[in-house]
């Protein structure tokens, strides 16, 4: 079963206002529908600037009691909720050009001082709870999560594997050294590591023929200009 997180996550009921404006989004009930298949394991695509904390809380709890295999892939940036969203995989494969961006929930606020302190604890109380699904996930403590919240902190594919946000890398690995024996020319990893990410986009949308080989050639003879 194929799952997009691929646009903003918002709550039902802004989904609608987003669906009549036939604009993309990501809501609780359109995940919890797709999870009525019976399709198997899980397979979750991520690449998505986040969203609302509280949509993604659901999300994250529907996929983590759904009782499915929850395979998590982060082909793009999984920022904010939608990083909440893809600690729920059971495995967590990050492409190497891909990130992770965690920080802490802000909101906008208005009122006195006491209206404000009160949002205060309110928004203490959503970064400790954000913190307990990272933490889960890495094993790292409390305070180092917050700290890195606080920070708000960008993961490349090999820290992100490095702390705990994911279990591998997708593809090879483009800092290992490629080592031939042979005579033939054989294309380096990161033209291979490029050519395989854009397939994976290729997969979503349609490009006329032409233009598709033109681009693989590209990747191949070391001229592309995808970034």
């Amino acid at each position: 079963m194929k799952i997009q997180i691929r646009a903003p996550i918002v709550d039902d009921s802004t989904g609608m206002m987003y669906d009549y404006f036939q604009m993309p989004n990501v809501t609780p009930s359109k995940i919890a529908e797709a999870l009525k298949s019976d399709d198997g394991d899980v397979s979750l695509d991520i690449a998505s600037n986040g969203g609302d904390v509280f949509a993604a809380s659901e999300i994250y709890t529907m996929l983590r009691s759904s009782e499915k295999q929850v395979n998590v892939n982060i082909v793009g940036l999984a920022a904010s909720a939608a990083s909440v969203i893809a600690m729920a995989g059971d495995n967590i494969s990050i492409s190497p050009t891909a990130h992770i961006m965690i920080h802490k929930a802000w909101t906008n606020s208005q009122g006195n001082a006491d209206n404000l302190a009160h949002e205060s604890d309110v928004l203490k109380g959503i970064d400790e709870s954000i913190a307990t699904a990272y933490a889960t996930k890495t094993g790292l403590d409390r305070d180092t999560i917050i700290d890195l919240m606080g920070k708000e902190t960008w993961l490349n594919a090999k820290d992100a594997v490095d702390k705990g946000f994911a279990d591998e890398i997708m593809f090879e690995d483009a800092d290992s050294p490629a080592v031939f024996n042979s005579l033939e020319v054989i294309p380096n990893k990161i033209a291979v590591n490029k050519l395989l990410n854009f397939i994976q986009r290729e997969k979503q949308v349609d490009n006329p023929e032409n233009t598709l080989k033109k681009k693989k050639l590209a990747i191949l003879l070391g001229k592309d200009g995808i970034n």
